[in-house]
């Protein structure tokens, strides 16, 4: 499948990398450090902002550490996509990455789309719930090695919530071109469909590995080997 695009906006689980990975790898490790590492970390300004954030989203005492902590966990035990908690994650993920030699997973079909798309000079950003940080961790300790220099910017929750449309709105005026000239591949419905009716292109990756659902609204395939990409 051939599409037009200058800028391809690209999602992380289940789209380039895998869910299980995320699942099975990163969550678990970040959450069995989330205590440790906030109570080493807890007067410097970052961490009391991460802090002090996640007591206004829990609706609890700024200065009620251990009603934070319950939080964090709560978050991280149903994945809820907040800022502090995500942001949280991404400082103890720089550990893991950098110390304990954790790679990012990536799908191979993946990497030879990025640079595939790379190459024809399509520019490509990152668009995931995960913290900026944490995307950072993961493609620059990829198991294709420093894949960073190939991005041109990357995009978290704090532009927005990856189910709205005016989040696909900000991230098209901030790249600066028009929507239809950005193509935006995600595994998730929810997302294509605010992304589609911000009227960027889009695309579904429904991967068998990852036991995704195929969109009847949205172009579909299984992998980025049937895509290609070109100014």
């Amino acid at each position: 499948m051939k599409f037009r695009a200058t800028v391809a906006l690209i999602d992380i689980e289940g789209t380039v990398g895998s869910i299980a990975f995320v699942r099975d790898v990163l969550f678990p490790y970040a959450k069995a450090r989330i205590d440790s590492y906030v109570r080493a970390h807890t007067e410097e300004p970052w961490m009391r902002a991460i802090l002090d954030e996640t007591a206004r989203e829990a609706g609890v005492d700024v200065h009620d550490l251990p009603a934070i902590l319950r939080a964090l966990h709560t978050w991280s035990d149903h994945d809820v996509k907040v800022t502090p908690l995500k942001e949280l994650q991404g400082h103890i993920w720089t550990e893991g990455f950098e110390s304990s030699g954790i790679q990012g997973h990536l799908y191979q079909d993946a990497i030879d789309a990025l640079n595939r798309f790379h190459d024809a000079g399509v520019r490509m950003y990152i668009y995931s719930s995960g913290s900026v940080a944490a995307q950072k961790l993961l493609f620059g300790h990829s198991v294709a090695g420093d894949l960073l220099p190939m991005f041109s910017g990357f995009f978290d929750t704090t532009i927005g919530g990856k189910r709205e449309v005016p989040s696909y709105e900000r991230i098209v005026k901030e790249i600066g071109v028009a929507p239809n000239d950005v193509i935006f591949f995600s595994d998730n419905i929810s997302e294509l469909d605010a992304a589609g009716e911000a009227g960027l292109q889009t695309v579904q990756l429904a991967r068998p590995e990852d036991a995704t659902v195929p969109a009847t609204a949205h172009t579909s395939v299984e992998s980025f080997v049937e895509i290609d990409v070109r100014p």
